[in-house]
């Protein structure tokens, strides 16, 4: 019987399918692995932004949580859209019963800068939740959060990623360097050395969704067993390509094209 790698994502909803669970399990199954997902919040938004929200019930949460490991394998797993701490200490708890890589979006910041959780919340991610990880993979603003500083340039970045990991208790961590100006480069490090992954900058306002994206990719490939640099190096890729072939969809900023890397694709439009 062949096997299947089982990749799952908790987070919240995009209707307009660009980002969050939506672009999670479109990632998942283009980069073929099975896809699962828990939900948290029922976001009502589009490329424009985010209408009204519906935190789902702790209860619930728990209860979709546990019909997947009372009777699906979980080789990987992530976290997008995880508001309060009641959230959170499910999640938390529910941890426990698996054991696989666990990548971490730390969603904390609106595009306009708004935070997104409140602080007391913001605490118990970092105490509680950011030590199970495997991998945190915060963008320069939720990095900011995390550390508590400002990350102007990229030896800020690389500071960051040690601290996230030596301070915060994080298995490795990634920051992702998408809002400074100059290399599109990020930096992981995963508690023994810093590495770096530096691909095109390309100029498209189609960006949405590429977080909850770069994440569900690396998800994939770890739940196939690829080692995390490598993980790392090929959902980079992806999500490059992803933004590349960008679609010019909606009001706002477009979402990215997660079957960029279909053959027919590139036979279509390079």
């Amino acid at each position: 019987m062949r096997q299947v790698s089982c990749a799952l994502t908790i987070a919240g909803t995009d209707p307009s399918g660009g980002a969050g669970i939506q672009a999670d399990l479109k990632t998942f199954q283009e980069l073929k692995s099975y896809g699962m997902s828990v939900v948290t919040s029922v976001v009502s938004q589009n490329t424009t932004g985010v209408k009204d929200v519906h935190h789902l019930p702790e209860n619930f949460i728990k209860s979709q949580l546990e019909a997947i490991s009372e009777d699906m394998p979980v080789h990987a797993l992530k976290t997008g859209m995880i508001t309060n701490k009641g959230m959170m200490r499910v999640i938390s708890e529910w941890l426990d019963e698996v054991a696989a890589p666990y990548i971490m979006d730390p969603v904390m910041v609106a595009q306009s800068g708004d935070p997104l959780i409140e602080k007391e919340d913001q605490r118990y991610l970092k105490e509680y939740l950011v030590p199970r990880t495997s991998l945190v993979t915060p963008n320069i603003p939720e990095t900011e959060v995390l550390v508590g500083g400002k990350i102007k340039t990229e030896a800020d970045m690389k500071e960051a990623a040690e601290m996230i990991v030596k301070d915060l208790g994080a298995g490795a961590s990634l920051v992702k360097g998408g809002h400074l100006h100059g290399r599109a480069v990020d930096f992981l490090y995963d508690g023994g050395r810093v590495y770096e992954f530096e691909s095109e900058r390309i100029d498209s306002p189609n960006t949405h969704g590429t977080g909850c994206t770069y994440s569900a990719a690396i998800t994939a490939y770890l739940s196939q067993g690829h080692a995390l640099p490598q993980a790392v190096k090929e959902a980079k890729y992806f999500v490059t390509e992803a933004i590349r072939h960008s679609f010019d969809l909606g009001k706002g900023s477009g979402p990215t094209n997660h079957f960029a890397l279909r053959e027919e694709v590139f036979n279509k439009w390079l």
